[in-house]
């Protein structure tokens, strides 16, 4: 087994995940099997209960993992499943341990950071990549060098280095900042933050500079120099427009080469990751689509969403708007200004009650406007109760916002009932979904039955079927036993479809989501529509 170890400075929020996930394309593309780890330094055992504002998307494996953001990248890049044991945190290891002080297993040692601890690391990091039997197992350590949770995971790192010598290769991500008051970038922040990784015992292999724009060759010797680092290993990586061609980019930085150097490999086949860049290369700039939405100030929020959206624009040649549209700013003024200048409308997963009548606002102006509509999760619940109330003139709601709703058309899971804990009890994980011939979701998904991913508590309830269907609501999708709704649509309206479902999270950069594609074709006849009608 060969690890690669990632880690980072200065700041968050670099691109750690796409700088580890491309690298681990272009070893695929170079013809060897790969693997992933997301390690996060929080004691959260998972990201299931962290707010999406702190953490960003909860990522939801197929095996029902609730997982770090980075896990979706990693799938979008390498075109392969993760699962929930692909995303390690303090929470877990803490809780191993201690549960194994509890049953006596340590035989009466003090059970201290050092070794226990960091033993259960190294395991669990070994034990993973052992079963992936990848030829490549690459780790991004969350959080930056400096940090004190992360101390624990980079001391077990350094440990590995030791016990598996040239079966490693350490790669760090950091900062180079611009400042446009003297127009230089500074390389100082950078060259802090390898000391501080020296500090702790690891020389890292490789340098990569992330910076706004490109850093000049003064710039890379100085970091080289006090990196101990030859110049050919410190990697230049300027923001791009897409983060789809950063493979591309390392390839012709010589990232692939240097790195099966290292190993005493040789690429078993070409692949440079140019067919991916090229996808998002080039586009024309396409219509807007309203996001509506809670937690909209953090985008990262609904990074698969969005990443989803980007696929399926990409395949039709265009690049879309994203306006972002806050449902509790709904509610405050009781209406949706936005929607009069867009091409289609997808409201956003979510829970609880704050910004629910707000999305419900915005639901009701896209069926008047007729524009082409997508609820994802809880859109589509709150899809369900807009219809129940204009179709049915019913009071009703879901029991997550109102528990004493006088119609509950949408209502918990009944194997949810007697559940206290929150983390990890919803319904999570891929499942097949039985789509109804005849709709849109049957020709999106050309007939064949897709397995998609759930998170979620709540349902359509079932005693309100009948009647949701006798004022034309069309149940497009089931589950296996056909005992929950998995999609419903609007046959009166150009296309109006909400899933109980999450379709981005299978969604790929050269295979994008039929959920996302279908929706996304919609949006671009509007627009067209529009424009020969401006014309005329």
């Amino acid at each position: 087994m060969r690890y690669i170890f990632v880690t980072g400075g200065v700041m968050s929020g670099l691109g750690k995940g796409v700088v580890a996930a491309s690298t681990g394309t272009l070893l695929s593309l170079s013809g060897y099997s790969v693997s992933m780890m997301k390690v996060d330094p929080y004691l959260n055992v998972d990201a299931g209960t962290m707010n999406p504002y702190r953490h960003g998307e909860v990522f939801v494996t197929d095996d029902g993992g609730e997982t770090d953001l980075d896990l979706g990248t990693y799938e979008r890049f390498l075109d392969k499943n993760m699962y929930r044991e692909n995303n390690l945190t303090t929470g877990i290891v803490y809780k191993e341990v201690i549960e194994k002080e509890r049953r006596g297993e340590y035989l009466g040692e003090c059970v201290q950071v050092i070794p226990h601890i960091t033993d259960a690391i190294k395991n669990k990091i070994s034990g993973v990549a052992k079963r992936s039997g990848a030829d490549f197992f690459i780790v991004e350590i969350g959080g930056t060098v400096g940090d004190i949770e992360g101390l624990p995971f980079l001391e077990a790192i350094r440990q590995m280095k030791l016990e598996l010598g040239n079966n490693t290769f350490f790669m760090h991500v950091a900062y180079v900042p611009y400042l446009e008051t003297t127009g230089e970038s500074k390389t100082k922040p950078a060259q802090h933050s390898v000391q501080a990784l020296r500090e702790i015992g690891v020389q890292p292999d490789m340098l990569i500079a992330r910076s706004p724009r490109p850093i000049g060759d003064d710039e890379r010797d100085k970091l080289a120099l006090f990196s101990s680092l030859p110049k050919n290993m410190v990697i230049r990586v300027p923001d791009l427009s897409s983060i789809y061609g950063v493979p591309d980019l390392l390839y012709k930085e010589g990232v692939r080469d240097l790195i099966l150097e290292r190993f005493g490999l040789v690429p078993k086949v070409q692949g440079d990751g140019h067919k991916l860049a090229a996808r998002f290369q080039d586009l024309r700039q396409g219509p807007s689509i309203a996001m509506v939405g809670k937690y909209v100030r953090l985008r990262d929020s609904y990074v698969s969403i969005v990443e989803a959206i980007k696929h399926a624009s990409a395949a039709l040649g265009f690049n879309p708007n994203l306006v972002w549209v806050d449902s509790e700013e709904i509610e405050k003024t009781g209406v949706v200004p936005q929607l009069g200048s867009v091409d289609g409308v997808i409201v956003l997963p979510g829970f609880g009650k704050r910004g629910s009548e707000g999305m419900i606002t915005a639901i009701s102006e896209s069926r008047r406007l007729k524009l082409p509509f997508l609820g994802i999760c809880f859109g589509m619940q709150l899809a369900v109760i807009e219809f129940a109330r204009e179709k049915l003139g019913l009071k009703a709601n879901s029991t997550e916002l109102d528990p004493n709703a006088q119609d509950p058309v949408i209502d918990l899971l009944p194997e949810q009932k007697n559940i206290k804990e929150l983390g990890g009890t919803m319904r999570l994980g891929g499942a097949t979904i039985r789509l109804v011939k005849g709709t849109k979701l049957y020709e999106a998904y050309q007939g064949i039955d897709p397995r998609e991913r759930h998170r979620h508590r709540y349902e359509i309830n079932p005693n309100y079927w009948s009647a949701l269907q006798s004022v034309g609501l069309v149940f497009s999708a089931f589950d296996e036993e056909k005992r929950r709704v998995e999609a419903i649509e609007d046959p009166s309206l150009p296309f109006f479809v909400g899933t109980q479902f999450h379709p981005e999270f299978n969604s790929r950069p050269m295979r994008p989501s039929p959920t996302y594609l279908a929706f996304i074709r919609e949006v671009l006849n509007r627009s067209k529509q529009k424009e020969e009608a401006i014309t005329t």
